[in-house]
């Protein structure tokens, strides 16, 4: 469930930025257009565009801190509980050795 929202966040992430780096890609095409309707269009664009990338840095920010939240609190939980999760571990190691293991 972890490696799934990491998964998501990271697409997300990357999907934002080939958002921004295709609008930039708009900008330089249309930067060669008249003035008028073509520069207000610019003018809102780069204005969206400049809110996106702040956006995706404050959400970058976020994802980084929340991580940092559980991994700090996993290493506290192995700390504070290191037998239970040398005991759960060797439980996961058994019935994965089991699973895995040839049947007659």
């Amino acid at each position: 469930m972890v490696r799934a929202g990491r998964g998501s966040k990271e697409k997300l992430i990357k999907d934002f930025r080939s958002v921004i780096a295709d609008t930039e890609e708009l900008m330089k095409l249309v930067s060669n257009e008249g003035e008028g309707k073509a520069q207000m269009v610019r003018d809102k664009l780069n204005q969206n565009l400049s809110v996106a990338k702040e956006y995706l840095r404050n959400f970058e920010d976020v994802v980084v801190d929340k991580s940092r939240v559980a991994a700090r609190a996993t290493d506290e939980y192995v700390h504070e509980n290191a037998w239970q999760t040398v005991g759960l571990a060797i439980a996961v190691g058994i019935l994965v050795g089991y699973l895995i293991s040839p049947r007659d």
